[in-house]
């Protein structure tokens, strides 16, 4: 017997599917109506990637142009949000956003937190139309493939900025700064149990949310400046001086 969830993790890891099929592919894990995977946060600008129809890509905006919302909570959370009855439990939370949907058919409404290590990407919204509750294991397993997508959704913002507005990237040309990197990626290996190529993106995600280059980054890490650690929440990045 298959298991859904893995062939979604392997498909979402699969860069051959692309980002705006995300959404249909986390819906057949749910009996759900609609999902959608947007951006948003501290990092990255408010917007949304992949959605399975109309009214999940109204949620979406609605949220964005309002600034609350069950994706804003799972963010701001670092944890799903789950509202199984939205007429009853919605209003007091986010007063503004729940006007807004009351003439949608949307009855349950749940948001996942995007992560990659310790950066917020964004949120995944899921709605259906007839109340719906989630058992505690696809909450669980929905919430392990938000690392997955997360990682897609990382590569996807570095691909789209430039090397020259982000500082992503050192002097191709400086062999020094590269090795630095290497070993910096290196470091970050045994700091977390992570491949070498998820160990190099969390160094490339860190430069990119901080606006520095990787070398720069490296050279904090390699300098015991900068560390990654796993925590039960996750990875946590912490600076300052090694004691």
């Amino acid at each position: 017997m298959t298991d859904a969830f893995l062939e979604a993790g392997a498909t979402l890891l699969d860069t051959s599917v692309s980002l705006a099929d995300f959404s249909t592919v986390l819906k057949d894990l749910l009996p759900v109506e609609g999902v959608s995977v947007s951006t948003l946060g501290p990092l990255l600008s408010s917007a949304t990637l992949s959605a399975t129809d109309s009214l999940a890509l109204r949620i979406d905006e609605l949220q964005f142009d309002l600034g609350e919302g069950p994706c804003w909570d799972a963010v701001s959370a670092a944890a799903p949000v789950i509202v199984e009855d939205v007429v009853r439990n919605a209003h007091d939370r986010w007063p503004a956003f729940s006007d807004a949907i009351a003439q949608e058919p949307v009855a349950s409404l749940m948001a996942f937190p995007i992560n990659f290590g310790p950066l917020p990407l964004g949120a995944v919204d899921v709605y259906a139309t007839t109340l719906v509750s989630l058992t505690v294991p696809q909450i669980r397993r929905m919430t392990g493939l938000m690392t997955i997508l997360g990682r897609r959704v990382l590569e996807h913002a570095l691909h789209d900025s430039t090397r020259a507005d982000n500082n992503l990237e050192p002097d191709p040309g400086d062999r020094f700064s590269r090795r630095a990197i290497h070993q910096a990626t290196g470091a970050v290996l045994a700091q977390l149990n992570v491949t070498p190529e998820d160990a190099h993106l969390l160094i490339q995600g860190h430069a990119f949310a901080t606006h520095r280059t990787m070398a720069a980054v490296a050279d904090d890490v390699l300098g015991r400046r900068l560390r990654f650690r796993q925590t039960d929440a996750g990875v946590i990045t912490e600076e300052g001086p090694d004691e």
